[in-house]
């Protein structure tokens, strides 16, 4: 890439995102594979450099590598901690065995935080000397917190958790080892549970079309909405990004939810000012916003474990 570029990269429970991507944002190369085919041999760190070093990794103008993790990482940003959804990825020195064996420095975030910097971006959301919350409604809750344009990343790197607040009265498992967390009601488990136990006959993707003004998909929505609120009423945040899957699934009723965040938030204030931002689903959302967020590191110095 004649300006040079970074490697974004979104690995997810199922699907394997990466692209070159210049400081404009604009993306080069967008691949999309199943995760399965990029990490299969056992040896993360090895199928890892593979697939980067074959996608371009050595190629002259490529700056760093940036990857979003579905997990929560260490506060030095190194090391994964736990995913939930990819076992064999836990306790992973990831910037130390890719910085090492491709001599590029190497940038690891959670996915939400990267899909945050992109969000913050394309809807030019004021970031200096202010906090912006991003709320992600898909498999679970995803969520990630900037206070003036920085990850929060609290003492253990694992900010951010709103999935995790523990609902009274709840006894579902969370795939984090705890039972009763707010994404077993409120996140995109539930819908699949919800279409099983309710609407058999109906594809997840038409429940909100078919089934939006019944009291099992109120009561989720509802449910949504307290989460915001939560974060809301400790945080009071200047903005609040929500997107996910699940609020751009068709005839999803966003009108609803405000209309609910707004019921559950704190009278007069912060309700009276609150600004929330309903943002797209969009396939490369995390590869550019992974981009992003290197570009932010190179710009302060951060090396990326080199």
């Amino acid at each position: 890439m004649g300006e040079g570029g970074v490697i974004g990269i979104d690995i997810g429970g199922t699907h394997f995102r990466a692209g070159k991507v210049g400081r404009k944002g604009v993306v080069q190369n967008f691949v999309k594979l199943p995760t399965t085919e990029v990490l299969h041999s056992g040896d993360v760190l090895a199928d890892l450099t593979a697939f980067i070093r074959n996608y371009g990794g050595g190629e002259p103008g490529i700056q760093a590598v940036s990857i979003g993790f579905p997990a929560t990482l260490d506060r030095s940003r190194q090391r994964v901690l736990q995913a939930p959804n990819l076992r064999f990825m836990e306790r992973l020195p990831v910037v130390e065995g890719l910085s090492g064996a491709l001599k590029l420095p190497v940038f690891a975030e959670r996915d939400v935080t990267m899909a945050l910097c992109y969000d913050i971006e394309k809807y030019h959301v004021p970031e200096e000397g202010r906090m912006v919350c991003g709320i992600y409604f898909g498999t679970g809750i995803g969520n990630a917190i900037s206070m003036n344009g920085k990850p929060l990343l609290g003492k253990n790197g694992t900010a951010g958790e709103l999935g995790h607040i523990p609902m009274d009265g709840s006894e579902v498992p969370c795939g984090c080892g705890s039972v009763g967390c707010m994404e077993t009601l409120a996140g995109g488990k539930y819908l699949a549970w919800l279409k099983k136990e309710h609407y058999p006959e109906t594809a997840v993707g038409d429940l909100f079309l078919e089934h939006g003004e019944e009291a099992p998909l109120k009561q989720f929505v509802d449910r949504m909405a307290s989460a915001v609120a939560t974060e809301v009423n400790i945080l009071d945040p200047d903005s609040v990004l929500v997107g996910g899957g699940v609020p751009n699934m068709a005839g999803f009723p966003r009108k609803t939810l405000d209309e609910r965040i707004k019921f559950h938030t704190r009278k007069p204030l912060p309700a009276e000012t609150l600004n929330v931002i309903y943002t797209e689903d969009e396939p490369e959302k995390s590869v550019v916003g992974a981009a992003s967020y290197a570009w932010r590191m190179l710009q302060c110095g951060r090396m990326g474990g080199r």
